[in-house]
C-alpha cells in the first residue's frame, strides 16, 4: 500500500516537472500564471538542481528534466519490483 502510494507522488512529481518545463518556454501572460510558475519551479527546481551539477546544458538546451524524469521511472521501477 505504502509502495504505491510512493509510486503516484513520483507519478504526480513528474507531471509537475513536464508542466514546469512547458510554463518556462511560454511568457508570462499574467500575475497569476507567473505565480504557478514560481510555485513549481519551487518545488520542482531542487531535484532539477541535482542533475544541474553535473549535465551542462547544450546550446542552451537544458537536458536535466529529462534525466530527472528518467531517474524517477527508474525508482518507480523499483518500487515495482519490491512489491
Amino acid at each position: 500500500m505504502l509502495g504505491l502510494i510512493l509510486y503516484r507522488v513520483l507519478d504526480f512529481y513528474e507531471l509537475l516537472i513536464v508542466v514546469w518545463c512547458i510554463m518556462s518556454w511560454i511568457p508570462g501572460m499574467n500575475e497569476t500564471i507567473e505565480r504557478i510558475r514560481y510555485a513549481l519551479g519551487s518545488i520542482v527546481e531542487p531535484y532539477l538542481s541535482l542533475f544541474r551539477r553535473y549535465i551542462p546544458p547544450f546550446n542552451g538546451i537544458d537536458f536535466s528534466p529529462i534525466v530527472a524524469i528518467i531517474v524517477l521511472r527508474l525508482v518507480q521501477r523499483l518500487i515495482l519490483t519490491i512489491l
